[in-house]
Parts: C-alpha cells; sequence; structure tokens
C-alpha cells in the first residue's frame, strides 16, 4: 500500500504539539487590522487548540489517522 500523502493546506495551517494537541491560527487577523481596537488584536497573536469537532477531519488531512 502507498504512503498516506500529508495535504499541503492543512500543513501551513495546523500544528500538531509534542502533547498531541492540534492548534490552529485565529481567525480575521491577517489584514484590515487599523480599524480593529488593540483589545480585540491582541489575542489574535495566538494560537489556539482546535475544538474537537473538527480535530478528527484535520487529523486525516495531516495523514496522522
Amino acid at each position: 500500500m502507498p504512503k498516506m500523502k500529508t495535504k499541503s493546506a492543512a500543513r501551513k495551517r495546523f500544528k500538531l504539539t509534542a502533547g498531541g494537541k492540534l492548534m490552529r491560527r485565529r481567525a480575521f487577523s491577517a489584514h484590515k487590522l487599523e480599524h480593529k481596537a488593540a483589545k480585540r488584536r491582541r489575542p489574535k497573536r495566538r494560537a489556539v487548540e482546535m475544538v474537537p469537532a473538527d480535530r478528527h477531519e484535520a487529523l486525516r488531512l495531516l495523514g496522522k489517522r
């Protein structure tokens, strides 16, 4: 059986930590930031853990399950 290929789009967007968490970037943080308040922009710098509902599909795209 051939090797499982990782989807390149998923590889760029998701990161699997050593502890097994799946991290993602936050939405609305790429552009048009000048009219958003600093209080709203600040939390978007950090990555967050993916919700369990989306986790299974993201792992499949990464070739992990």
